[in-house]
């Protein structure tokens, strides 16, 4: 690291807290998947007054995490045997405003949209258009990662499980930056791999690569494929993975963050349209009740077949260890085409996936097939864990008659950590008292090239010395930190507050190269003197 030992925050990654998972079954190899033999789900436990039970203390369960966290709105639905047994909305749209939370408020999904997006895309496995094991490379344009052997053979169920090899999310800077999808996968040939199919990194590039070469597969887009595919038939009339039908909503929950004094403000607009079919996708909860009830029966929905069961059940098999255990006796976690995918105690299948926006946005959904019971949260709040924790408080109430920890502490100290841990330096100090000077201006201004990021400016506007990057370009103010060293204010959804830029060598006077120390966890943030 340079400069200042910065480290960037990852807020989808931060945002996907896991289900514990066990392993029941020995782990099966088949052509292109790593995959477990699913066990014979075992009877149902619950009881149906357990479920009603449970049911009926979701209302106090929701206003209790919404007055200790303050987060302004909050959906929520419950389906149980093929029922939407609960349906609700808490809250306001908009905090300060009067316009309140209802069933059909639209919400923005954040990392959600992964088991939505294998559920499109096993209706397509369904109509022989793709394969799961069909390489990606064949059917995307341009796109290669940077091991020749790993771009023939990486297919779309490698990169919706995260075992592609790429980095951990990977491509997320260049959409912070203005870069549109097709440059993105197009660019991420310059990652590094780790070992493919035996490593996990959770990417939001890697699904989006998969779900648009299967929409290029059926010669369409893939807002267009999901539409045709899932929406319209699930009669799912609220949802879109389109940012523009989201902020065209007049029903619509704007995001939130919390200030520093504790109250939450609607600052930030964020759209995904780059990503889409990783975290792109917004729905309301009463569409939302309607794709868990798809889920549970087996793709079936009102009596008609709406996605194939055998392809949907697919997506819900382990493909990769993502989480070891921590003891021998401990449990293992996996991920499988777009869900976290677990083994409880009593050997019941538990999927879950929580999707958050640093930038205003916190869901999450967790079913168990084996019980028909599943349930789904969508809060316009960044993630302190209340979506995760409701989820898990409703589950141990139906199971245990009450939660069995305080898992709004557990779940909010976990993301609380988590952002704590990629503060910069500067987040807590001055620059030193002894820091050296810096050079005079001209030895820095010129453009410097990077093939992943694009060229990099660095030029004077009036006294402060300034560098632009990206496709619109975005415009940085450098502030002298120590030497050679500048900082900047990082922006958008990765966004770490101050981060350093570091000057290096010489030529005829002038600065060679200049690192940019949040573009650089990968080793791609070092820009080159043209």
């Amino acid at each position: 690291m340079v400069g200042m030992g910065v480290r960037r925050r990852r807020a989808h990654h931060r945002g996907k807290v896991r289900a514990a998972a066990v392993v029941l079954a020995p782990l099966l190899v088949v052509p292109g998947v790593l995959a477990a033999a699913p066990p014979p789900q075992p009877p149902p436990q619950l009881t149906q007054s357990e479920v009603d039970a449970a049911v009926g203390k979701l209302d106090s369960i929701v206003r209790a995490g919404m007055d200790r966290t303050g987060v302004p709105g909050v959906a929520v639905g419950v389906v149980h045997k093929d029922k939407v047994v609960y349906l609700k909305g808490f809250g306001f749209r908009h905090a300060g405003q009067s316009a309140r939370i209802d069933p059909d408020t639209v919400f923005e999904l954040a990392s959600l949209s992964k088991p939505l997006t294998s559920t499109v895309i096993a209706g397509s496995v369904g109509d022989k258009t793709i394969d799961w094991d069909d390489p990606v490379a064949g059917q995307l344009p341009g796109f290669a990662l940077k091991d020749p052997w790993v771009t023939r053979r990486v297919t779309v169920a490698d990169l919706l499980s995260h075992r592609s090899g790429l980095p951990d999310h990977a491509g997320d800077l260049l959409e912070d930056l203005g870069y549109d999808r097709t440059y993105i996968l197009n660019h991420l040939r310059y990652e590094p791999l780790t070992p493919f199919r035996a490593s996990y990194a959770y990417t939001n590039y890697g699904p989006t690569a998969a779900g648009q070469a299967v929409a290029d597969a059926e010669g369409t887009t893939w807002e267009k494929l999901a539409e045709d595919t899932l929406y319209k038939p699930a009669g799912m009339d609220s949802s879109s993975y389109l940012f523009a039908d989201y902020e065209a909503a007049k029903n619509r929950a704007d995001v939130h963050v919390r200030a520093a004094d504790g109250t939450w403000k609607a600052q930030f607009v964020r759209d995904a349209d780059a990503q889409s079919p990783a975290g792109g996708a917004s729905s309301s909860v009463r569409d939302m009740s309607r794709w868990l009830r798809l889920q549970l029966a087996n793709g079936k929905l009102d009596g008609e077949q709406i996605i194939p069961a055998e392809q949907l059940e697919h997506t819900h098999v382990p493909a990769i260890v993502s989480q070891p255990p921590p003891a021998p006796a401990g449990r293992t976690g996996f991920y499988g085409l777009g869900w976290n995918v677990s083994y409880d105690d009593l050997g019941r299948l538990r999927l879950s996936h929580s999707g958050a926006f640093a930038l205003g946005a916190n869901t999450n959904v967790t079913m168990l097939p084996g019980e028909e019971l599943g349930i789904v949260l969508l809060t316009n709040g960044m993630p302190v864990g209340l979506a995760d924790s409701i989820a898990q408080n409703f589950f141990d109430t139906a199971e245990h008659g009450k939660p069995t920890t305080d898992w709004l502490d557990l779940i909010g100290k976990v993301y609380a950590q988590q952002e704590e841990a990629q503060r910069s330096p500067t987040d807590y100090a001055e620059p030193p008292a002894d820091a050296a000077a810096a050079r005079p201006d001209a030895a820095y201004t010129g453009t410097y090239a990077n093939s992943y990021y694009g060229p990099l400016t660095v030029s004077v506007s009036g006294d402060r010395l300034t560098m632009r990057l990206g496709p619109k370009p975005t415009t940085f103010r450098l502030t002298h930190y120590d030497g050679n060293t500048f900082s900047f204010a990082t922006v958008g959804e990765n966004a770490v507050g101050l981060s350093g830029v570091t000057f290096q060598g010489d030529r005829d006077g002038k600065a060679a190269r200049v690192t940019v120390e949040a573009f650089d966890e990968n080793g791609l943030g070092t820009f080159t003197r043209g």
